[in-house]
């Protein structure tokens, strides 16, 4: 999208409000206290985008969890991925044998996210769900199955609540669509 210049020129729509946003992370918190009762988690985000989605989610949780994170790259264009995925930052606490969820902020591609689950399924992860808070089929590539997912949007550029653009964005209490 540009430079900072271009980024101001862009107008914003909401698209999910800031309550809709709450209410699903309340379910969806409730789904997973239910799903995980009687174990303790732990919750995997991906860098940068899932915090906010992440520590809305885990405060809305009624079960003990843990949490880490890992942050990896789609190296290309920046229109496109090459395919090729790199961690850039990696987990820090065992996952062999305990219950993990991870928790992505948008799945787009697939590809980040499929190549991420199957590293932890070889680490030895006891299960291993996704959780994501929109799930955008616009352009997968890499199919990837949700097992918990906030919204699902066809298409558009979007912002807001960890989503961001050139690293902008991301502090606004709703998911917008960017436009010209």
């Amino acid at each position: 999208m540009g430079g900072k210049g271009k980024v101001d020129a862009l107008k914003r729509e909401v698209l999910i409000p800031e309550a809709a946003i709450r209410k699903r992370v309340r379910e969806i918190a409730d789904q997973i206290s239910n799903d995980y009762k009687g174990t303790e988690p732990l919750l995997v985000g991906i860098l940068k985008g899932s915090i906010i989605f992440m520590a809305d989610l885990m405060r809305a949780l009624s079960i003990p969890v843990q949490m880490d994170f890992m942050r990896a790259a789609s190296y290309g264009s920046k229109m496109a991925s090459s395919g090729t995925v790199r961690v850039t930052k990696d987990i820090e606490l065992p996952i062999q044998g305990k219950p993990v969820i991870l928790i992505e902020d948008i799945v787009d591609s697939g590809l980040t996210l499929a190549y991420i689950k199957e590293l932890l399924e070889d680490r030895g992860a006891a299960s291993l769900k996704i959780c994501a808070l929109i799930d955008k089929r616009e352009r997968r590539e890499q199919d990837v199955s949700l097992d918990y997912c906030g919204f699902q949007i066809k298409e558009g550029f979007l912002v807001g609540y960890g989503l961001d653009c050139n690293e902008e964005y991301r502090n606004l209490p709703e998911i917008c669509v960017l436009k010209e």
